[in-house]
């Protein structure tokens, strides 16, 4: 059969068209960048910023502390050119700040032996007066004793988590503890069962958030909430209680090892499970600063939702959260990839900015650089992506930030399930195990085509719940910018 060969002016033509097709697709898949722009600062030559901790302050200019000790003052911080950004240094000479928050004047600094405040008297630009606050927790020098510390919350107390010895024992006082300080500088000792936290904050009501990374007692990195007086499940900090008012008998039940979350929230009631649960390699790798976006609306579309960095993947990811049976739980997203170095502090100011400082001394981060300094502002485009995951008796609700395709939505194909849970053990993480398959059985899209109530054959208490959407349409026939999430199930709510 003889084929009829297109001549050159017509290869030229079907070029054209298949070009200008090509670039039509590019320009319609969206990108993190289209809508959460980073900016990166250039750091000057000799200063090594580690960044642990970002505070902005009254007078307009950005505090950072570092890991390394040091505290600079960082001006032209919300220019939209950071180009004429200064880093001026302001105090150093301390201990691997991980806690910044400016109050009535002073700059309280959380390091791992204390928490200090300093404040410039004389007005010449340098800290001159550096007052110990609390000092009430001890430190022995092994590398892992970090201390991160929050502001201070609506009831006048600062909050410090403080990093066992290690990954399995507490070598010294209150080593795997959340304390509260008082305004007088009084500890106050309030949740025992930390292990390795990342960074510490509150949602949009004033409660508190730590998160825990992979190790003994956590099979995965988790975002969890300091319920007052709860257990947060590693032991090791628990040989504290015979200092506490209860002594020894204060102490919650040992967990046994190899069992399950839930199994042992139900036999313990101190134990607050995680609120969200990262799934390993999947979401990150070690979890660290945590920020809220109480702007109303001048960070997108994400009111009053959680942000979370990790630092081996230098992304920010996206946490919302709900109250089921009293307690907090919920779903987690991607949100932004591409951090210089190792995501590490986190920090929403008022006027919908957040700055992200990084590090990888010490972790391991995808993001190249030793340490960094970024800025992400939303460009006013607002993504098509899953606002919300809400848990039901038998399935999901969905909101999204657009209205979805109807037709696309309503078919069961659509929504692709799994489920899984970690081993909850005294040995350092866990695989994923009993693994299982929810097949979707009725999809309902609101009238509004927002929301999308999913049924499943079976909703499983105690596992991660994962859903990839990749064929999911908005009405105005984009994809989402992240196509997945996952639910940590760990309470059903009540049937409707």
């Amino acid at each position: 059969m003889q084929r009829k060969v297109a001549s050159g002016a017509g290869w030229l033509v079907m070029c054209v068209l298949a070009g200008l097709m090509n670039t039509a697709v590019a320009q319609q898949q969206p990108a993190e960048d289209d809508y959460f722009r980073l900016s990166r600062f250039e750091i000057p030559k000799g200063i090594v910023l580690e960044a642990g901790a970002i505070e902005p302050l009254p007078d307009g200019t950005l505090a950072v502390a570092t890991r390394r000790g040091d505290i600079y003052m960082v001006t032209h911080a919300w220019d939209d050119d950071l180009k004429p950004a200064e880093f001026r240094l302001w105090a150093q000479g301390l201990h691997e700040i991980l806690g910044l928050s400016y109050r009535e004047g002073w700059l309280y600094a959380t390091q791992r032996c204390e928490v200090s405040r300093l404040r410039d008297s004389d007005a010449d630009g340098l800290a001159d007066e550096v007052q110990t606050f609390c000092d009430t927790w001890s430190i022995n020098g092994d590398y892992h004793e970090y201390a991160f510390g929050s502001p201070f919350d609506k009831n006048g107390h600062m909050w410090v988590v403080l990093c066992l010895t290690g990954s399995f024992g507490s070598d010294c006082p209150w080593r795997g503890w959340a304390v509260r300080i008082d305004g007088d500088g009084r500890m106050i000792p309030t949740c025992s069962g930390i292990r390795s936290p990342g960074g510490i904050g509150f949602n949009a009501v004033g409660d508190v958030f730590y998160t825990d990374n992979q190790g003994p007692w956590n099979g995965t990195c988790s975002l969890k909430w300091l319920r007052l007086g709860s257990f947060q499940g590693h032991p090791g900090g628990n040989r504290w209680f015979s200092l506490t008012e209860q002594g020894s008998k204060g102490a919650p039940a040992e967990p046994q090892s190899g069992s399950r979350i839930v199994t042992e929230a139900d036999r313990i009631p101190e134990y607050e499970p995680p609120a969200i649960m990262f799934p390993y390699q999947k979401m990150g790798q070690s979890a660290s600063g945590i920020a809220c976006d109480v702007t109303a609306g001048k960070f997108g579309p994400f009111k009053d939702q959680l942000f979370v960095g990790d630092v081996t993947h230098s992304t920010v990811m996206r946490c919302a959260l709900e109250k089921v049976q009293g307690h907090y739980q919920g779903a987690c997203f991607p949100f932004r990839e591409g951090i210089g170095s190792g995501t590490l502090a986190l920090r929403v100011t008022d006027d919908g900015t957040m700055f992200v400082g990084g590090t990888n001394r010490g972790w391991g981060s995808r993001g190249t650089k030793p340490f960094s300094l970024e800025r992400l502002r939303w460009t006013g485009k607002v993504p098509f992506e899953i606002l919300q995951m809400r848990a039901k008796p038998d399935g999901f609700e969905l909101e999204f930030t657009e209205p979805v395709n109807a037709e696309t939505a309503a078919k069961p194909e659509t929504w692709k399930f799994s489920s899984f849970c970690y081993i909850f053990q005294s040995s350092y993480g866990s695989p994923e195990v009993d693994h299982q398959e929810p097949q979707v059985t009725s999809v309902k899209v609101s009238d509004d085509r927002r929301k999308v109530r999913l049924t499943l054959n079976q909703m499983t208490r105690g596992h991660i719940h994962e859903l990839h959407v990749a064929g999911l349409k908005s009405a105005a026939d984009l994809p989402l910018l992240h196509d997945s999430a996952w639910y940590t199930l760990h309470y059903l709510p009540q049937a409707e």
